[in-house]
């Protein structure tokens, strides 16, 4: 496929299973990847992200520990409606603290258009002040780099890609546990 394709691991290490992320764009980011795919760690640097993106992706994919009440380790995969998203202004009075949503609100305001939009997700066990991952949300990285491993294998042969299986709030989500 040509186009563009942006990996982009989001969190903050420094509070536990925030840096989920991270750790799973750090650890993609090592491998090789077919033209056009970019895999990136953001951390806390949403306006970074945000003009990253101003240069126009086809695809992103986020990578995120998100709370959604399902057992810690969960792994999912989101599809948020991002069309139908109201416009609304952000005030940057934080950009270290920039959630995915401020993010993409920001590329708007800016112009900037955005593709389809893939959130791979993971349930947190803990959110506290400490370098690195619980041990379930350990075990959960290799989960989603299987699966954000598929996404661009997908994107790449210009198949449709992972489907979410069920609609939540404006979001097709699919899940995958991992123990």
């Amino acid at each position: 496929m040509s186009g563009k394709l942006l990996v982009a691991g989001v969190g903050n290490i420094f509070l536990g299973d925030d840096g989920f992320g991270v750790e799973v764009a750090r650890r993609l980011a090592a491998e090789s990847w077919p033209p056009g795919v970019e895999v990136a760690d953001f951390g806390i640097r949403g306006v970074h992200l945000a003009y990253q993106l101003l240069e126009g992706y086809d695809l992103l994919v986020l990578v995120d520990a998100l709370s959604q009440g399902e057992e810690p380790g969960t792994v999912f995969l989101l599809e948020p409606d991002v069309d139908s998203e109201p416009g609304r202004e952000v005030p940057i009075t934080d950009a270290h603290g920039l959630d995915p949503e401020s993010v993409l609100a920001i590329v708007r305001t800016l112009g900037g258009k955005i593709g389809r939009v893939l959130v791979v997700g993971c349930e947190p066990a803990e959110l506290v002040e400490r370098i690195g991952l619980s041990a379930v949300v350990e075990r959960a990285v290799e989960e989603a780099i299987r699966m954000v491993r598929d996404i661009i294998r997908n994107w790449s042969s210009g198949e449709p890609g992972l489907e979410a299986e069920s609609r939540r709030e404006g979001t097709r989500k699919t899940e995958a546990r991992t123990r």
